[in-house]
């Protein structure tokens, strides 16, 4: 019975004979306190009811700021960290875990879209993980939400190679922008040339559908994911009960190049020119922003979701350390969730 209805019962009933001991109290000496009392009592109980009949105050999100991490950080062993995961699957044999637990599977090698469809099966998929892989080069890691596999990943590829293409457009105009100059806009300059060189690269490899993908997030029943991990090409089956919401999750798979200890990717710039060539920690100011937070363990990780229009031209970068990128925020709210 929802709690209007309840209420209006309660009208029906205990007003009547509220009115009648209300009228009766207040012909006596001591009317004034006796009135009070009953509308104090009156209005506890209506309020008490109410609170019975919807289930009580709503119950507080015990979530707010909590972030989940799943994967590895930097330094960490991959091979321990494969023996783990291993047994955390194992461990969860003959669990009925309800509608499933979600899962990181990290793969041997880069694969295209077609050939991650093997891989998926008939597993629900949340989104998958792809970087171009080109020598020597740290790129830019991507997120596509993906439930239909190859279909939805190959729409990815496509909006990414547009905002690739817009990204290098915008680093040769700043380039041109800045022209000869004096030493430290020619190094600028340059920098911005290298990074519009791998923009461009980046953008012809994912609208050929490249071999570019390396990771996805599913969700299954345990025993569904023992099977995935026994298939071609996958490396790991990380599983994760403890994940409530993809948008308070962080998921950080190993690269396929890093087989020992993760540690960030060489990142070689070298110049148009073919007798100057430095190399650099950092890259270029990024024309669109990508999604916050480091992570120790990759490059920068964005959405494949359309950017806004690129800022202002920015300061030169100084040389510094590698800074990866994940994200508390890795997964939008807006995602959907896998079909189990």
């Amino acid at each position: 019975m929802r709690a209007g209805d309840l209420l209006r019962k309660l009208d029906q009933r205990l007003l009547p004979r509220l009115a009648a001991t209300v009228t009766r109290l207040g012909q006596g000496p001591s009317r004034t306190p006796l009135l009070g009392w009953v509308a104090t009592l009156s209005c506890v109980t209506v309020l008490a009811t109410a609170l019975l009949a919807t289930g009580g105050p709503p119950a507080q999100d015990q979530t707010v700021g909590e972030v989940t991490r799943v994967g590895v950080v930097e330094g960490d062993s991959i091979p321990r960290y494969e023996a783990t995961a291993a047994a955390d699957l194992a461990a969860l044999a003959g669990r009925s875990l309800g509608d499933g637990t979600y899962a990181l599977v990290s793969l041997t090698e880069y694969l295209t879209p077609s050939r991650l469809a093997a891989v998926v099966g008939d597993v629900g998929v949340a989104f998958v993980f792809g970087r171009v892989p080109l020598p020597e080069r740290q790129t830019e890691i991507v997120r596509i939400p993906a439930q239909r596999v190859p279909e939805d990943v190959t729409a990815g590829m496509a909006k990414l190679a547009e905002r690739k293409e817009r990204e290098a457009a915008d680093y040769r105009a700043r380039a041109t922008a800045l022209g000869g100059g004096a030493p430290p806009e020619r190094e600028l300059r340059d920098l911005y040339l290298s990074g519009a060189q791998v923009a461009a690269a980046e953008a012809a490899a994912y609208r050929a559908g490249c071999a570019c993908l390396y990771a996805l997030v599913v969700r299954a029943e345990p025993a569904k994911l023992r099977g995935v991990a026994a298939r071609s090409g996958v490396r790991v089956v990380d599983p994760a009960p403890e994940v409530r919401r993809l948008e308070r999750t962080v998921f950080t798979p190993p690269l396929p190049e890093q087989r020992d200890v993760v540690r960030p990717p060489v990142d070689r710039v070298t110049t148009p020119e073919p007798t100057a060539s430095v190399v650099v920690t950092s890259r270029p100011p990024a024309p669109e922003p990508t999604v916050a937070d480091p992570s120790p363990s990759t490059p920068a990780v964005t959405d494949s979701s359309p950017s806004p229009s690129p800022p202002p031209p920015s300061p030169a970068p100084s040389a510094s350390t590698w800074t990866p990128s994940t994200s508390a925020d890795l997964v939008d709210e807006d995602d959907p969730e896998p079909t189990p």
